[in-house]
Order: structure tokens, then sequence, then C-alpha cells
């Protein structure tokens, strides 16, 4: 699902997206209260209508935030307390809130509010967060009103195998439609990452869509789907466009570098993409280096395609009975950012803008 946190997926237009290979998109509960308001999108149709997307849309809580913006909120049993990134004004959520407000917004998927623990969190704090997640997953399914609605839980747990199973186990007692695993790829290791996922996955009902948030790099999707996912979400592929990352099936490239300024070729051969098809990666390194706005809807374009089609080949593959062997080949092929890197860079991008995204 591409990310369209406040009704928008960054640079491109809903034609785009669906273009591009996209079913579902996914915007935020928690920005779409500030700004413009559930009351207003509610007025105006709902958020279909309101962003002209016909497909389905999942919207997300807002626990991610309360846990991005810690500085601005303190959490009780009861809910969340915080003070907008936007003008300083305070605001109380609650479980019961949180799953109204995206009953106004008419969203197809719901998210039930949930306290997001990282695996670096100490085992009494994540366990507390457990808890207060299980409570409030009660509370969200005794709230729902609307029936053309799915809820998912969020199975929470850090980078305890014990909590993540203790979670996955009280979630699916109360039967919602979905399930999600949340508190992944927020700082931790892959190993560590690849490993509650798979733990957790393998104990959540194989009838029921499972749900890896925040997880979008494509060899975490490829990793992901192999341990039984079916539906991701990342701003990943949108921010990194942005600041000249480009996706390859080498490997990330840097787009902006000097390498690539009088290279005649396509960002990648044999790419379907718009901006492949008419445009040469000589052309985007200028359009980075003279900052023209044109080349952020022509990386995301491609970076957004990239990983539809590579989800598209997963589909392919699995139905083929043949996907272990096209996920060899394409990890043989493809190199991630260096693991020591991505942390470093996960320590530099503890920096958050303020409204719950990273610098």
């Amino acid at each position: 699902m591409p990310v369209g946190t406040q009704a928008s997926v960054k640079a491109l237009t809903p034609e785009d997206v669906y273009s591009l290979g996209a079913g579902m998109v996914l915007a935020n509960t928690y920005h779409l209260y500030l700004r413009p308001g559930i009351d207003v999108i509610e007025k105006l149709g709902g958020l279909h209508r309101f962003m002209n997307w016909s497909g389905p849309i999942l919207t997300d809580s807002g626990g991610y935030q309360v846990f991005s913006l810690a500085h601005l909120r303190e959490v009780s049993d009861e809910g969340v307390r915080f003070r907008s990134h936007l003008d300083g004004s305070e605001h109380f959520i609650t479980p019961e809130m949180a799953t109204n407000f995206q009953g106004s917004l008419g969203a197809d998927i719901i998210m039930a509010f949930d306290e997001c623990s990282p695996c670096t969190d100490d085992r009494a704090a994540v366990e507390q967060a457990v808890e207060r997640t299980h409570r409030w997953a009660e509370r969200c399914m005794e709230s729902k009103k609307r029936s053309d609605q799915a809820l998912y839980g969020i199975v929470q747990g850090g980078g305890f195998t014990d909590l993540r199973l203790r979670s996955a186990e009280f979630l699916t007692s109360l039967g919602f439609d979905g399930y999600a695993i949340g508190g992944l790829s927020i700082g931790e290791p892959k190993a560590i990452t690849y490993s509650m996922v798979e733990q957790t996955a393998a104990s959540l009902p194989a009838d029921r869509p499972r749900y890896l948030m925040g997880v979008g790099s494509p060899e975490d999707l490829i990793e992901g789907v192999a341990r039984g996912i079916d539906l991701f979400d990342s701003a990943l592929p949108t921010r990194i466009a942005r600041n000249g990352g480009i996706f390859t099936k080498r490997g990330r490239i840097i787009v902006r570098n000097a390498d690539f300024r009088d290279c005649d070729g396509p960002l990648e051969e044999g790419c379907d993409c718009y901006t492949c098809r008419n445009f040469s990666a000589a052309y985007i390194n200028h359009l980075f280096r003279c900052k023209e706005l044109l080349v952020y809807r022509l990386a995301t374009i491609h970076n957004l395609r990239f990983v539809l089609r590579l989800m598209g080949e997963m589909r392919e593959s699995i139905a083929r009975g043949d996907f272990q062997s096209f996920r060899g080949s394409f990890l043989d092929a493809y190199r991630p950012t260096d693991e020591a890197v991505r942390l470093s860079q996960r320590e530099k991008g503890k920096r958050w803008r303020g409204d719950g995204t990273r610098v």
C-alpha cells in the first residue's frame, strides 16, 4: 500500500497511483484528525470522495504517531493526551474515538488503537504496552459500528518472542477481520525483524490477512512474503525517491551523484515505468541538481512502480509454485543497504519533523 498520510501520495495523482499497480492506499487518522478535521471529510462525502480514490483505503489509527511523537504526548489506560505539532493545542483520544473517527472517514480497513513498543524498550515497558494494547483492542471491537469496515488488531511485543506470541494468541481470540504486526522495522537489526515476523505470522490465522506495518524495502518485502505476510505499507519508496534514492534490481542507487551526470540510459534498463520509458538518468540527475519540482514526481513514479511490480511478480511466482526460486534469484542480484550504514541512518533518523514523519 503506497502511503498517503494526509490523503495524498506525495507528488502523484490518484490516477498515477492506480496506473502503477496499487490496489489500496493508506491514510493516517491522526493527521487527518488534526487537518482538515474528521468532520470536514465526513461532511464532504468521506475519504474516498475527498481524495478521489475509488479503490480500498486502509487507515492507521494513529498509534504509531503516539510512539513517534513521544515528546508531545502522555499515555494512560484511558487514552492518549497529546499536543498538536501544528499549533500546540491539547487533544485527548481514546480507543473508542479512534475507531469512530475511522468509521466517519469511511475507510475499508481500519486499525485498532495500539501502543507501539520498539524492540529497544526493556521488557517491563514492552509488557505494559502489550497489555494496554490488548485492553484497547477489546474497546475498539466493542465500539465498532459499521459492518462494511474490516477491523484489524495489531500484535505488539517488541523483540520478545513470548510477548509476541501472547499478543497474537489474545488478539486472535477476539476474532478480528485481519491481523497486523506492529513495532518492527523501527531501528532493530533485520535479523530480529525477520525472527519476530516469522514466529508471529506462524501463530496468526491462515484464513485472515496478515499485515506487516511500516515495511517497504525490496528485500524486506521478499522476506516478509516468505514468512507468510500478505500486506505491507511504507513511506520508504516515496521518501527516498524525493532524496534521489532509486530502486533497481541490483540495489539502491543515488541518481543525484555525479556518476549519472551523462548517463544516457534510463534509471533501470527494462523498467516499464513512465519515467524510464521517457527520460534518461542524466535528465533525472539534472533535475535533482536544479531542484526542479518535476523530479519528485518522476522519481516517485519509478520507485512505486518498482515495488508494486515486485509484489505482482511474487504473486505470480506463488501461483506458479516457484516462489522460493524467484526469491533466491532476486536476492542473489539485489544488494541491500549495508546493515551498519542502515542502523546509523536510523539513529540519525530519530530526528522527527514534529508531525510523526522522519527527517
